[in-house]
Protein backbone atom coordinates (compact mmCIF):
# COMPACT_ATOMS: atom_id res chain seq x y z
CA UNK A 1 0.00 0.00 0.00
CA UNK A 2 1.37 3.24 -0.96
CA UNK A 3 0.81 6.19 1.11
CA UNK A 4 0.77 9.40 -0.75
CA UNK A 5 0.71 13.33 0.72
CA UNK A 6 1.01 16.03 -1.54
CA UNK A 7 0.80 20.21 -1.38
CA UNK A 8 -1.94 22.33 -2.85
CA UNK A 9 -2.20 25.87 -2.46
CA UNK A 10 -6.04 26.70 -1.91
CA UNK A 11 -6.37 31.40 -2.45
CA UNK A 12 -6.86 32.85 1.10
CA UNK A 13 -9.97 34.95 -0.07
CA UNK A 14 -11.74 31.15 -1.19
CA UNK A 15 -10.86 28.91 2.37
CA UNK A 16 -14.38 29.39 3.57
CA UNK A 17 -16.09 28.03 0.02
CA UNK A 18 -13.53 25.88 -0.13
CA UNK A 19 -14.39 24.09 2.79
CA UNK A 20 -18.07 24.25 2.72
CA UNK A 21 -18.06 22.85 -0.84
CA UNK A 22 -15.86 19.68 1.07
CA UNK A 23 -18.50 19.18 3.60
CA UNK A 24 -20.88 17.35 0.91
CA UNK A 25 -18.85 16.38 -1.79
CA UNK A 26 -20.98 14.68 -4.64
CA UNK A 27 -21.73 10.85 -3.68
CA UNK A 28 -20.70 10.39 -6.97
CA UNK A 29 -17.43 11.83 -6.82
CA UNK A 30 -17.10 9.99 -3.37
CA UNK A 31 -17.87 6.46 -5.35
CA UNK A 32 -15.76 7.49 -8.36
CA UNK A 33 -12.78 7.76 -5.81
CA UNK A 34 -13.29 4.60 -3.76
CA UNK A 35 -13.77 2.44 -7.23
CA UNK A 36 -10.45 4.15 -8.55
CA UNK A 37 -8.07 2.93 -5.31
CA UNK A 38 -8.31 6.23 -3.16
CA UNK A 39 -8.70 4.94 0.44
CA UNK A 40 -7.92 6.90 3.64
CA UNK A 41 -8.17 10.25 1.72
CA UNK A 42 -7.92 12.99 3.92
CA UNK A 43 -7.23 17.05 3.11
CA UNK A 44 -6.01 19.60 5.67
CA UNK A 45 -6.39 22.78 5.52
CA UNK A 46 -4.10 25.70 7.00
CA UNK A 47 -5.16 29.30 7.26
CA UNK A 48 -2.67 30.81 4.89
CA UNK A 49 -3.90 28.36 2.09
CA UNK A 50 -1.65 25.23 2.45
CA UNK A 51 -3.48 22.13 1.51
CA UNK A 52 -2.42 19.00 2.89
CA UNK A 53 -3.39 15.88 1.03
CA UNK A 54 -3.62 12.14 1.97
CA UNK A 55 -3.99 9.20 0.89
CA UNK A 56 -3.36 5.32 0.72
CA UNK A 57 -3.93 3.53 -2.39
CA UNK A 58 -2.25 0.27 -3.90
CA UNK A 59 -1.25 2.29 -7.21
CA UNK A 60 -0.66 6.01 -7.00
CA UNK A 61 -0.14 6.37 -10.78
CA UNK A 62 -3.24 3.84 -11.52
CA UNK A 63 -5.62 5.78 -9.17
CA UNK A 64 -5.02 9.60 -10.65
CA UNK A 65 -5.57 7.46 -14.04
CA UNK A 66 -8.28 5.98 -12.82
CA UNK A 67 -10.21 9.07 -11.73
CA UNK A 68 -9.25 10.63 -15.08
CA UNK A 69 -11.54 8.17 -16.81
CA UNK A 70 -14.88 9.45 -14.86
CA UNK A 71 -16.92 11.65 -16.06
CA UNK A 72 -17.84 13.11 -12.60
CA UNK A 73 -14.31 14.11 -12.04
CA UNK A 74 -14.09 16.11 -15.27
CA UNK A 75 -17.06 18.24 -13.20
CA UNK A 76 -15.29 18.64 -10.08
CA UNK A 77 -12.21 19.67 -11.48
CA UNK A 78 -13.84 22.54 -13.50
CA UNK A 79 -15.60 23.45 -10.58
CA UNK A 80 -12.55 23.40 -8.04
CA UNK A 81 -9.72 24.74 -10.34
CA UNK A 82 -10.91 28.35 -9.39
CA UNK A 83 -9.83 27.74 -5.78
CA UNK A 84 -5.97 27.04 -6.25
CA UNK A 85 -3.10 29.34 -6.48
CA UNK A 86 -0.32 27.86 -9.24
CA UNK A 87 -1.75 25.19 -10.84
CA UNK A 88 0.32 26.21 -14.37
CA UNK A 89 -2.79 25.50 -16.38
CA UNK A 90 -3.27 22.23 -14.70
CA UNK A 91 -6.34 20.58 -13.19
CA UNK A 92 -5.98 20.34 -9.26
CA UNK A 93 -5.66 16.81 -9.84
CA UNK A 94 -3.21 16.93 -12.27
CA UNK A 95 -1.15 19.16 -9.84
CA UNK A 96 -0.85 16.73 -7.04
CA UNK A 97 2.81 15.39 -6.86
CA UNK A 98 3.40 13.26 -4.38
CA UNK A 99 6.10 14.22 -1.82
CA UNK A 100 8.65 12.22 -0.94
CA UNK A 101 8.10 9.99 2.30
CA UNK A 102 11.20 10.34 4.98
CA UNK A 103 9.81 8.23 7.53
CA UNK A 104 7.02 6.00 8.65
CA UNK A 105 6.03 4.55 12.38
CA UNK A 106 4.05 1.56 11.95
Amino acid sequence: MQRICFLLKVKPDMLDEYKRRHQDVWPEMRDALSRTGWHNYSLFLREDGLLVGYLETDDFQAAVAGMAQEPVNARWQAEMSDFFEALDGQQPDEAMKPLEQVFFLA
